[in-house]
């Protein structure tokens, strides 16, 4: 049994041997060197980038007008289809007009009355006048001539005023759309009593085309765009009239552009938003008040952007974007980065980095700072960018 184990072990150390002199005879004795990791890289080049930020809205109508009665009396006729387009001075609704035609017709009889009695006193105002200059009057008979003659002439203006005010009664039996637009549903029906201070309307007329678009935005959204407008890395664009495009609540894009109208000057205090108003043509209709909209505007432009695409953007130990690049000697270095936005996709980036610099995209699982690497081309495929800006 001993000698078994004795036979063992020799045998072992033979091998060991035999294994120790082949690994000495090879060339020097050193093993064969790892090949430099390989990376792509992108030459960072600026470009102009029309900033825009998604926003969502609610459409309102452009003209919105109650119809309401302003005489009372029995809705004798209704003359529309309910949600037709009407014209504005269109006849709605008819009153019935019998009573304020009465009314009419007896102002008009008691202005003639007036003026048949003014003419007699107009004349012997006329003959007093030159006898009180002969003295062939006294100058009580005189004065008491010229207030019978004015009371007579405001009595005519008096009845002028009654039949002006019972013709326009008269002309309001006919109740008339105020605008053009789409009418709504009839809130009274033929027979209905009406009264001059109705509180229910007749009906609602409503301004569909063009229609207005009413967007919130944040106002530390307001406040950063602000702030780089006025450290000069973004170029102011103009509010008012700027091009704005929108999309339907099921993301499908609106055919039309808009133009914007003005934004609000007041912050809601529940919300920390402010509203901007945009016109947009609706010659179809296909946009009703009260939908849910998404509008793409345009806020300014940076005319020389520095944009990285997404894969080559990390985080560091503190969270913050960097980025791997490539220095003079081809060897790796970090940069961090202020990013402001994404933009398609790529990230706008604010500092870190400039036009000329060497920003590794691939093979930054085979890197660390300070090493050799060997530089491969980067083969992208161009698409086209969505300028659309979400917060970082």
């Amino acid at each position: 049994m001993i000698n078994n184990k004795i036979s063992l072990i020799v045998i072992l150390c033979i091998v060991a041997v035999a294994v120790f002199s082949t690994g000495c005879g090879r060339r020097g004795g050193a093993m064969p060197a790892m090949p430099d990791p390989e990376v792509s890289i992108l030459t960072v080049k600026t470009e102009r980038v029309v900033l825009t930020t998604e926003l969502p809205g609610r459409t309102t109508a452009y003209l919105v007008a109650e119809v309401r009665p302003q005489v009372g009396g029995i809705i004798q006729k209704r003359s529309f289809e309910e949600g037709a387009e009407v014209k504005e001075g269109d006849v709605l609704y008819q009153v019935d007009p019998s009573l304020y035609q009465a009314t009419y017709d007896r102002m008009k009889a008691e202005l003639a009355k007036a003026e048949a009695k003014i003419t007699p006193l107009k004349n012997k105002y006329a003959r007093h006048k030159i006898l009180i200059e002969t003295k062939a009057i006294s100058q009580q008979d005189f004065d008491n001539t010229v207030a019978d003659f004015n009371t007579a002439e405001a009595e005519v203006h008096a009845c002028k005023a009654s039949v002006e005010t019972a013709r326009i009664n008269l002309e309001y039996t006919k109740i008339v759309a105020p605008i053009s637009g789409r009418i709504g549903k009839s809130h009274v029906t033929v027979g209905a009593l009406v009264m001059a201070n109705h509180i229910l309307p007749l009906a609602v007329i409503q301004k569909l085309d063009p229609i207005f678009v009413d967007v919130t935005q944040s106002s530390a959204n307001f406040l950063r765009l602000k702030r780089s407008v006025l450290e000069g890395l973004v170029k102011s664009n103009n509010v008012r009239g700027a091009k704005v495009k929108l999309s339907y609540e099921d993301g499908s894009p609106y055919p039309l552009e808009g133009i914007m109208q003005f934004s609000d000057i007041t912050v809601d205090q529940s919300t920390g938003s402010y509203t901007l108003r945009i016109v947009f043509p609706n010659p179809e209709n296909a946009l009703l008040p009260g939908m849910y909209v998404r509008a793409m505007v345009e806020e300014g432009i940076i005319e020389d952007a520095v944009l990285v695409p997404h894969q080559a953007v990390t985080r560091n130990m503190r969270g913050e974007p960097a980025t791997f690049v490539m220095d003079s000697a081809d060897k790796v270095a970090t940069r961090n980065l202020s990013v402001d936005r994404s933009i398609g996709d790529k990230w706008l980036v604010k500092a870190g980095l400039k036009a000329g610099d060497r920003v590794i995209i691939e093979g930054v699982q085979k890197i660390r700072p300070g090493i050799q690497v060997k530089v491969v081309p980067f083969k992208s495929q161009e698409t086209p960018v969505i300028m659309q800006a979400v917060k970082n």
